[in-house]
């Protein structure tokens, strides 16, 4: 069960609930010049990461102090060339980010946009990829976390594959979560952070790139601090040793929490964790009289969306706030033309945290069960 000594669970897709041997951890300082941190910490990181998401050889990884957005847009800004062009499969907030992103940098996008509720209809991408001969790199976010979807990657990946474009993969609140090997799906640079299934601290993003393409990367970077290129080049030469400030205690937290998903027994065992904490958070709200609102077959194991109940009684602030005096922070809902609220089941949580969970919300319903029903999308 989740430890007792937070001061409530956090059910988001990140920052989330952590062990308490994860925050112990970043109680002893380090220096960032010392190869008892360089060598012993960042070097083993980067290695674990690597091992992490493939099988196949190939591939590296870089950290890029900041939030996860940072790494995407590090990413973003170093791997695109000047002439190049990104499609962007956009069926979420984050996926939008993404668009957001190539329009600051000024590079040359589709923003194939598919509502928040629908996964890409895959006649259409390889039709777009097929007629637009421009495009060079696909980017496509795995676990929308905007109404909990997951993408279907598999699928997306052997297209763009097929059509010869470098993969890129926004798997922010998936890995670490949710098994896959990278090598074999073609993946060539993979995003994610510290404060998600790793169930580390927030600090620091990651990337894992294939080795070979991100060679080719040197002098596009369209930020200083945001070079990718420059990152890995002084990690690779410097074993290592961060261009600028390393976040250091967030990167020994970080350590503590590979280790910590080794002994839970790797990917596949978190994964069953969280597809347990899913499944059964679903199956009570369901009970209780929610609605999910996407299909079943939509869902990610890291965080689900619900409608919010038709009831004058109802407002998100109260049910908050009464979750959060019963020790539960949940978040409200990101959904455009829905009226939702959202639950993760990610990080330090486990099947008793969610009936736990599930007793508190039936005890802060201010409305009655038969009036909690599905909201009516605009």
């Amino acid at each position: 069960m989740a430890n007792s000594e937070n001061q409530y669970l956090l059910l988001t897709p990140g920052p989330l609930t952590t062990t308490r041997t994860v925050r112990e951890a970043m109680l002893q300082d380090w220096c960032t010049w010392d190869d008892d941190y360089n060598v012993g910490v960042v070097q083993h990181i980067r290695q674990q990461l690597v091992d992490l998401a493939t099988s196949r050889s190939g591939y590296t990884s870089v950290l890029m102090q900041g939030s996860g957005t940072a790494s995407v847009e590090a990413t973003l800004g170093s791997v695109i060339p000047a002439d190049g062009k990104l499609l962007v499969i956009n069926n979420g907030a984050y996926g939008a980010r993404i668009a957001q992103i190539a329009e600051y940098l000024k590079i040359e996008h589709i923003n194939w946009s598919l509502g928040e509720v629908n996964p890409p209809d895959l006649a259409e991408l390889e039709r777009l990829l097929r007629e637009d001969t421009g495009i060079t790199h696909v980017a496509m976010v795995h676990c929308e976390t905007t109404t909990g979807m997951l993408n279907p990657l598999e699928a997306v990946a052997q297209r763009v594959k097929a059509a010869g474009k470098v993969m890129i993969l926004d798997a922010m609140s998936s890995f670490g979560g949710i098994p896959m090997d990278i090598g074999e799906l073609g993946i060539d640079f993979l995003i994610s952070s510290a404060n998600k299934c790793i169930q580390g601290v927030p600090g620091f993003g990651f990337v894992i790139a294939r080795r070979a393409l991100l060679a080719e990367c040197q002098g596009r970077a369209r930020s200083l601090s945001l070079d990718l290129y420059d990152q890995w080049q002084c990690m690779e030469v410097n074993h290592g040793k961060w261009r600028f400030t390393s976040p250091t205690h967030t990167v020994r937290a970080f350590a503590q929490a590979l280790t910590e998903l080794e002994q839970e027994g790797g990917v596949a065992a978190r994964y069953q964790r969280y597809y347990t904490n899913q499944t059964l958070l679903v199956a009570g709200m369901q009970k209780l009289g929610f609605s999910c609102l996407l299909d079943q077959a939509l869902h990610s194991p890291i965080i689900t969306s619900f409608y919010s109940p038709v009831s004058p009684a109802y407002g998100f602030r109260r049910f908050y706030d009464s979750l959060k005096s019963k020790g539960f922070v949940i978040y409200p809902g990101k959904v455009s033309d829905a009226d939702c609220f959202r639950i993760g089941n990610i990080g330090d949580v486990h099947p008793a945290d969610i009936e736990r969970l599930l007793k508190a919300i039936a005890t802060s319903m201010y409305w009655t069960t038969e009036s909690v029903e599905p909201g009516v999308q605009a």
